[in-house]
């Protein structure tokens, strides 16, 4: 069976990823239609050597069509008023943006972790935000096991997790010019930084992580803190996750556990230099997980280094993947 699907944001960054990515995965597609603004609508975009036209986004040109998955990559204020229309028509609508993350009745998924919540969608499903994707596949087969008592996120992300905008900073950058998308040069520079600034001194980044993680685990109780920076990398996510595990463990046996985990490439044999980077990262879907360690300074600590694509696993491929869940779910 082959459906219908429509890509809302066709032509920002993580749109022309999602359509890469359901020609890469050889998605069952019968009709692809693209979506965007008015000053976009006319373009066209290239899928399977097949050219196809921009349409504007409004709902005549949705109620027309009989649409099953509706990807979204457009802002929250457009998933806001478009992905209830598109799921009064009865597409599924998976969104990438922040909108519908911690709302109660929309549940929030990465496969690997939480698929089950997907049974319970009323027509919108949200995408984590990227940052928390990789890092719940990575904590995922710990909570399992071991239980987690308390996590402390650092994290080192890409420009690309900003859009054209914050990719146009450190290129133009490299060059000399002054920032447009970022207070402050990326080139050459970390900025500990990302969204804006709440009154408690966190940035709104850092309470996504924290407020994902706990929704995506069931679990209120946990308790997380986070540091999010801005790097000078294109494409990938880092992330330094440090865990206080509920029960005792020995270290070989983690490294079992990631060597049979799903969606997880276990990268770690520091005698030769082997440790997850972004620039192997990039281009694949997998949350790949290396510097595996004891923390000595509490009982049950362990660390760990886990980098991802930010586009592809970290937004375009993860929502795909909850696609395919679904129609794997009705067969």
């Amino acid at each position: 069976m082959k459906y219908n699907v429509a890509v809302v944001g066709a032509t920002g960054m993580v749109g022309r990823k999602f359509i890469e990515v359901l020609e890469q995965r050889n998605f069952p597609v019968n009709n692809l239609y693209f979506f965007a603004s008015k000053r976009s609508a006319g373009k066209k975009l290239t899928f399977k050597d097949q050219e196809i036209v921009v349409e504007e986004l409004i709902e005549d040109n949705i109620s027309n069509k009989q649409i099953d998955f509706a990807l979204f990559s457009a802002g929250g204020d457009t998933s806001l008023t478009f992905a209830p229309i598109f799921a009064k028509y009865n597409a599924v609508v998976i969104d990438n943006s922040s909108a519908w993350r911690m709302n109660s009745e929309v549940p929030l998924v990465v496969p690997e972790v939480n698929p089950e919540d997907i049974k319970w969608h009323k027509g919108i499903i949200a995408n984590p935000n990227c940052s928390t994707i990789q890092a719940v596949v990575a904590l995922k087969p710990l909570i399992d096991k071991y239980g987690i008592k308390r996590i402390i996120y650092s994290t080192y992300q890409a420009v690309s997790g900003s859009g054209l905008g914050g990719y146009s900073d450190l290129k133009e950058g490299l060059n000399g010019a002054s920032p447009k998308k970022y207070p402050h040069p990326i080139a050459n520079n970390i900025l500990p930084h990302i969204d804006v600034f709440l009154e408690n001194g966190y940035t709104k980044e850092e309470i996504k992580m924290i407020e994902e993680t706990k929704k995506i685990m069931h679990d209120d109780k946990l308790r997380i803190t986070a540091t999010t920076v801005r790097v000078p990398v294109y494409y990938g996510h880092s992330e330094s996750i440090n865990i206080e595990l509920k029960n005792p463990f020995e270290i070989e046996d983690i490294f079992e556990l990631y060597k049979n985990s799903k969606g997880i490439i276990l990268q770690d044999d520091v005698k030769n230099n082997v440790y997850p980077m972004p620039i192997n990262a990039e281009g694949h879907d997998e949350v790949y997980i290396g510097r595996i360690r004891r923390d000595y300074s509490i009982d049950n600590g362990l660390n760990l280094w886990v980098v991802a694509d930010n586009i592809r696993k970290g937004a375009a491929s993860n929502a795909i993947q909850i696609a395919e869940s679904i129609i794997n779910e009705s067969k």
